[in-house]
């Protein structure tokens, strides 16, 4: 594409596109990279320069891009049948198919699905289903959602409240009411081992339970592993002791495994890595890699049932237009069968730890780097003012922006998360080279910026 068109449609999106999570003044002066392909792990700006897709773009192209038979399968389902709901027992192949299919591949008896078109959507779902339940069952007062500290999991009316990272919300209150946090599992953020860490947010969660009371708490959301709040990975006790808590209290379990499912951290969902099944689990980004948007809230054959049996006589009062769109349950279909049929998870696990060893070699000593985390292809690495203190930047430096702006120029695409994580996650079909480049240019943006913060005495 030439420099005149570049330009003006950098112009006309200043103009015109209002960008989420963007600081607006900056990308005045700054401007957007344009993306105009992707083929792989990688994605061609305007201008002709390639990148590699170091974040998947928002966690979810995990078959990477540039899949022709995923366009040609959407092609043919718009030709047969473009749209059809499923309100009032209408149906079609295409969500009777996938529904099926996530039967068969999600742990234990998870069985039932509820379609939505975004992770959002789906969470805000799962937190009105288990509402819904238990007022079935005459217990209308419990309607608490316990959530984490630090958890992201949408950013609708309550999904946000849901959402324990105060930058997403602290501009938008009031927040809905219902929702409770207690600690992510961070043994680094806490200064306790493993073991240490899961023994005392086993406790913070028992202690809130007993001051709120169990017979008014609905459910505990939880992501495998957190992403936006900072890809924190839990002790690998951590989940199966929350879970316990929560059965033992009747509080159903909702994992949130949006950015996890199929294949980011080496198994085809997070859950199977600590040995729980959820009542519910939320899906979404991975179960079409981004080329259409679609989410399900898959329950265990049992709730489902039991639902079905205290449902009143009347319709069951939620969903949206486009809930189990026949395109996206035909792409889903043929994404999952790529994931499965290439191997994807297991080259996450192989290429995953390939760039968590090459990371932690060449970030060891660096000034700037406190930690380095992940599993699977699910990386962060977090950005320090001081590595001995663990003292952070403030927030108003943006470190992790100009950490993220220099890996541009060295031709990787990060992004920065709340608190100067940078955060990793590109397609799972990562080569081995590729994920050498992506540390490589991390380690000069760290230098870069680095220099310019010394030289401006900001350190």
């Amino acid at each position: 594409m030439d420099v005149l068109r570049t330009t003006r449609l950098r112009d006309l999106d200043i103009a015109h596109v209002i960008h989420p999570l963007t600081n607006w003044r900056e990308h005045v002066t700054l401007g957007p990279v344009i993306i105009a392909e992707g083929r792989g792990a990688t994605v061609i700006d305007t201008g002709g320069r390639t990148y590699i897709d170091g974040s998947a773009c928002l966690w979810n192209v995990n078959v990477g891009h540039g899949r022709a038979e995923l366009a040609d399968i959407a092609a043919a389902q718009m030709k047969r049948l473009a749209y059809s709901p499923l309100f009032t027992s209408l149906s079609h192949e295409p969500a009777i198919s996938l529904a099926a299919k996530l039967a068969r591949i999600t742990p234990g008896d998870l069985g039932a699905t509820l379609f939505a078109s975004g992770g959002s959507e789906a969470n805000d779902t799962a937190f009105k289903l288990v509402r819904y339940y238990w007022r079935l069952k005459g217990r209308p007062d419990r309607v608490k959602i316990i959530a984490r500290y630090g958890g992201y999991h949408g950013l609708t009316i309550a999904a946000t409240a849901a959402t324990g990272i105060p930058a997403f919300w602290e501009r938008f209150q009031p927040l809905a009411p219902g929702f409770l946090h207690v600690s992510a599992p961070n043994p680094r953020a806490m200064g306790a081992s493993p073991s240490e860490c899961t023994r005392r947010c086993a406790e913070e969660l028992e202690q809130t339970l007993e001051r709120e009371g169990p017979e008014t708490v609905a459910a505990f959301i939880a992501e495998p592993v957190q992403g936006t709040g900072g890809v924190v990975v839990p002790p690998e006790d951590y989940l199966p002791r929350m879970y316990e808590v929560c059965h033992r209290h009747g509080v159903l379990c909702i994992a949130d495994e949006v950015i996890t499912g199929f294949g980011r951290l080496g198994s085809l969902f997070g859950v199977e890595q600590w040995g729980v099944v959820p009542d519910i689990m939320v899906v979404a980004k991975g179960i079409t890699s981004g080329y259409f948007p679609l989410a399900a809230v898959i329950l265990r054959t049992p709730l489902f049932e039991e639902l079905r049996d205290l449902a009143p006589n009347a319709p069951f009062m939620h969903g949206f237009t486009y809930s189990g769109h026949p395109v996206g349950c035909a792409v889903a279909l043929g994404n999952i069968e790529i994931l499965e049929r290439e191997r994807l998870p297991d080259n996450a696990a192989r290429v995953g730890g390939i760039l968590l060893d090459a990371l932690r070699a060449s970030l060891a000593d660096h000034p700037l780097v406190g930690e380095v985390r992940g599993r699977g292809l699910m990386a962060g690495v977090e950005v320090v003012r001081d590595r001995g203190s663990n003292t952070k930047f403030p927030a108003e430096q943006a470190v992790g922006r100009r950490v993220a702006r220099e890996a541009v120029e060295r031709g990787v695409l990060f992004r920065p998360l709340p608190g100067d994580v940078i955060a990793m996650s590109p397609p799972l079909v990562l080569t081995d080279a590729q994920a050498g480049q992506m540390v490589d240019a991390l380690r000069g943006a760290l230098d870069a910026t680095l220099d310019s913060l010394a030289r401006a005495a900001a350190l």
